[in-house]
């Protein structure tokens, strides 16, 4: 996998390393909520969710950095498989984000975009 590719994937967990917190402690936050949703209402009965999907995050995170890891360990074959698959999940969930609620757009390119260069990446050099 090449190095395009690998540092995008890096930046894709970064980000979901740093969603993690914002939506699993954070969220009681009116800038935080403004942040991810849009707006500074708040939606005490998603706290449970929010919590939950904040570790989907970074255990998505961690996915990426495994497979990282595990293509500088000469185990490249799986480090190429996590990293794709964690990557087109990613893109996948932006995309359902972008789809159902377009007013957080920031969001799902966020989510979206870094991982969609480490597949584009990987299929133009490879």
């Amino acid at each position: 996998m090449n190095a395009v590719s690998q540092v995008f994937a890096l930046i894709a967990a970064g980000v979901h390393l740093i969603v993690w917190p914002l939506e699993s402690f954070l969220y009681g936050h009116p800038r935080v909520r403004y942040l991810l949703t849009g707006s500074t209402a708040d939606a005490p009965e998603v706290r449970l969710w929010r919590f939950n999907v904040g570790f989907y995050n970074l255990y998505l995170a961690l996915g990426l950095g495994a497979g990282v890891v595990a293509l500088h360990t000469d185990d490249r074959a799986t480090g190429r498989a996590l990293v794709l698959f964690v990557s087109a999940f990613m893109i996948a969930a932006g995309t359902t984000l972008f789809a159902s609620e377009r007013r957080v757009w920031r969001g799902a390119l966020a989510q979206a975009v870094p991982p969609a260069v480490v597949i584009i990446a990987h299929l133009v050099a490879d």
